[in-house]
C-alpha cells in the first residue's frame, strides 16, 4: 500500500487504459470568416444575432518563462481585449523555485500597462507533491485576481495556457455576437517547437466563458460539447534557447511523463 501510495500518479497513468472510457466527441460549429463580410452577416452565418455593443473582453494566464510567445498573444488580441489579467509564481508546478520572468521583463509590454492586471504568488514548494496539486492552487490565485481585475457577468472570459492563442478574429466574432454558447472550447491549429511545424489540429483545451459571477472557474479540463473550429493555435515547445526548454521540460505539469 505504502509503494501505490508513493507513486500513486505512475500507478493510476499506468492502469488508465482500464478505468478511463474514450470521451464523447465534440459538437463542432463551423467557424466562418471573411474580413470582407460584416460582423451582421458573420453572426448570422453562425446562427447568432449581432449586438448593439460589443462585450469586454479578459484574457488571463498563469504565466512560466515563455515571453517570446506572450508577446505574439497579445498583439495578437490587443486589438480586442478590454484587460489583461497575468499571474506568476516564484514557484514551478513542480516546485522549483524560479524567477519573476515577466515582472523582470515586463519593459517589453508597455503597450498592455494601461490594461493589465499583474499579479504574483508565493509558491508552497512542497516536495513530492502531485504538480496538479500546485497548478490548482495557482489557478484558485488566478481566479481571485481575475476577480480584482473586475469582470462582470457577461463579459467575455478567455481561459488557455499561454501557448495557446486564439485568433483575434476568432474573439472578435465572440464578443460581438449574441446567443453564443455560455461556453466555449476552442480548435486550434497544434505546432510543435515552431510554427514552421504543424502537427494535427487536435486541440481544444482553450476554452471562452461568458462570465457568470460565483459559478465561473478558471480551468483547463472539458468544460463543454460545443467546439468552435479552426479558432486559433497552439505551438507547445515554441522557444528560441535550449535552456527555455529544459527548463520546462522540469517544470510543467507532466514532468512525470519525460
Amino acid at each position: 500500500m505504502l509503494m501505490i501510495y508513493a507513486h500513486g500518479q505512475k500507478v493510476t497513468y499506468f492502469l488508465r487504459p482500464i478505468w478511463e472510457s474514450p470521451p464523447e466527441p465534440f459538437k463542432i460549429i463551423p467557424h466562418y470568416y471573411n474580413e470582407n463580410v460584416t460582423m451582421e452577416n458573420l453572426c448570422k452565418l453562425h446562427g447568432w444575432k449581432v449586438r448593439e455593443t460589443p462585450r469586454r473582453v479578459f484574457d488571463a494566464v498563469l504565466f512560466s518563462n515563455e515571453l517570446d510567445i506572450l508577446e505574439l498573444r497579445w498583439n495578437e488580441l490587443s486589438p480586442y481585449v478590454s484587460e489583461f489579467v497575468l499571474l506568476e509564481s516564484n514557484s514551478t508546478f513542480t516546485g522549483v523555485v524560479k524567477p519573476l520572468y515577466f515582472k523582470e521583463n515586463r519593459h517589453r509590454f508597455r503597450f498592455a500597462e494601461s490594461r493589465l492586471t499583474y499579479g504574483t504568488y508565493g509558491g508552497r514548494f512542497m516536495k513530492g507533491e502531485n504538480p496538479f496539486v500546485e497548478e490548482s492552487f495557482q489557478r484558485v490565485a488566478l481566479d481571485q485576481l481575475i476577480r480584482i481585475a473586475r469582470i462582470e457577468n457577461d463579459d467575455i472570459l478567455i481561459m488557455s495556457d499561454v501557448d495557446e492563442i486564439p485568433s483575434g478574429h476568432t474573439i472578435n466574432l465572440l464578443r460581438w455576437c449574441d446567443d453564443t454558447p455560455k461556453i466555449l472550447h476552442l480548435q486550434l491549429r497544434n505546432y510543435l517547437y515552431s510554427f514552421e511545424f504543424f502537427l494535427d489540429d487536435k486541440s481544444w483545451r482553450a476554452s471562452i466563458h461568458r462570465y457568470v459571477s460565483g459559478k465561473t472557474r478558471y480551468a483547463h479540463f472539458r468544460q463543454t460539447d460545443q467546439l468552435l473550429a479552426d479558432s486559433g493555435w497552439h505551438c507547445s515547445f515554441c522557444f528560441r534557447h535550449i535552456s527555455d526548454f529544459a527548463f520546462k521540460m522540469k517544470a510543467y505539469s507532466h514532468v512525470d511523463r519525460i
